[in-house]
């Protein structure tokens, strides 16, 4: 059981439950233009595990990279804790990025771009000589393009054309990428943080260091209120081939639940800004939900 718990934080829980429901929200998004007549839940399964494995191998690879810095911001993950030596972290990586890359080639096309894309710029936002996370836009645009723009659209493409034979963008889809996109950059934003203590020590130079945690909290808080307000009023404007009410109502929930976790965070106190940052976690993956459900 203690391995099952600390492969479990090696693989960093919340974004193993983001991946897996962005892509059977887009599964499901792309199966409801095909009426339900086939499920296609082995294909679901393979993309999902080779999905999986990419995420496994770009947070494993940021752990053995980042091993001195988590010993000061996460001193609970395997690496840094000494509960997985770093050949266990080696193999971890390098078999589960077998995996994906051999799933993704045998599909093809939008499976193999989207996971070629996510790990290349995962390998550049950890290893020299790019370490892009030393630098604060670059290590946001790693994070916005992955989490924000590919996983979005070629994963739909992906499913789209295997369940339909189509390769077309619905506007609902390219809604949901934009809402993603803000969503992932106020999470490259809010996660540096909690820990800048030791980015300070190993000179990360993040945009919290730089702008101040009070500015960024309020920069992210105030484009998420936007991204919000957006959301409610959008679609009694726009065809968008959704439940207008329904995704409207959801948001209204949505940002109300944002403002009052936002009102009872205590900047100062790293525990408090980290359980924010979880919770943030939980809005996200209750947006894919949302559009899945209005949709």
């Amino acid at each position: 059981m203690n391995i099952v718990r600390e492969f479990i934080r090696f693989s960093r829980l919340h974004t193993i439950i983001g991946t897996t429901l962005s892509i059977v929200v887009l599964y499901l998004l792309a199966l409801s233009f095909s009426g339900y007549e086939n499920l296609h839940l082995p294909e679901l399964a393979l993309t999902l595990l080779s999905c999986l494995g990419a995420n496994i191998y770009i947070v494993g690879l940021n752990q053995i990279t980042d091993v001195e810095i988590d010993r000061i911001n996460k001193p609970w993950l395997p690496l840094a804790s000494g509960a997985f030596s770093m050949r266990t972290g080696y193999w971890l990586i390098g078999v589960s990025v077998l995996v994906s890359l051999g799933i993704a080639a045998w599909f093809g096309r939008y499976l193999l771009l989207t996971v070629l894309l996510s790990l290349a710029l995962g390998t550049a936002y950890s290893l020299p000589p790019f370490r892009l996370k030393r630098f604060h836009f670059w290590a946001a645009f790693c994070i916005i393009a992955v989490r924000g723009v590919i996983v979005n659209l070629f994963l739909f493409l992906h499913f789209h054309f295997l369940i339909n034979g189509l390769q077309q963008i619905p506007p609902v889809i390219r809604l949901l990428t934009v809402t993603i996109f803000v969503y992932s950059i106020v999470i490259a934003w809010f996660k540096d943080i909690p820990d800048m203590e030791g980015d300070r020590r190993h000179r990360i130079q993040t945009f919290s260091l730089q702008l101040g945690a009070r500015n960024v909290f309020r920069i992210g808080n105030i484009l998420m209120l936007g991204l919000y307000l957006c959301l409610i009023f959008l679609p009694f404007y726009i065809e968008m081939s959704l439940h207008s009410g329904l995704f409207a109502g959801a948001h209204i929930i949505l940002s109300a639940l944002f403002a009052i976790a936002g009102y009872r965070v205590r900047l100062q106190e790293p525990a408090s800004v980290r359980q924010y940052y979880q919770f943030f976690w939980v809005l996200f993956f209750l947006e894919y939900v949302t559009f899945a459900v209005a949709v």
